[in-house]
């Protein structure tokens, strides 16, 4: 049975800049450029995402259900590629979490000003909005 290569940079274990000077020096400058690419959501797919080690794409209006699978999906392509790293699936989240079916749409400035909460407005309502309506469409 061979013996697999140790990875600083997989290795929880190890400071952040350890891993990610051990992360560089093995990139490829293709995989580099991939790493800093976002496509479109309509050419994306398991295959794209891994022959060209796609760092991240956008999410689309959909189900719950069927936006986790397309996520998992290209998560997959990703995870299969010579360095495993993960894709990260985007969401704009700032200005509402407008990807989801059914989601709340709250468009940032606007939005938050319509409330005319002092609240929601301050900068600890604006962050909770933010982070909290994405994790919600979780369930």
């Amino acid at each position: 049975m061979a013996e697999t290569e140790y990875k600083k940079y997989k290795d929880p274990r190890q400071r952040l800049g350890v891993r990610i000077k051990d992360l560089m020096t093995r990139m490829t400058l293709a995989e580099k450029i991939g790493q800093m690419t976002q496509i479109e959501r309509s050419v994306a797919s398991t295959e794209v995402t891994k022959k060209y080690m796609i760092g991240s794409v956008p999410a689309q209006k959909a189900s719950t259900k069927a936006w986790i699978d397309m996520a998992n999906g290209f998560q997959k392509g990703s995870l299969s590629t010579r360095l495993g790293i993960p894709m990260i699936h985007g969401i704009d989240a700032v200005h509402g979490h407008n990807n989801a079916y059914k989601a709340t749409i709250f468009p940032q400035n606007v939005g938050m000003g319509a409330t005319r909460s002092v609240e929601i407005q301050g900068e600890e309502g604006a962050t909770r909005v933010t982070v909290k309506t994405p994790r919600l469409s979780r369930r």
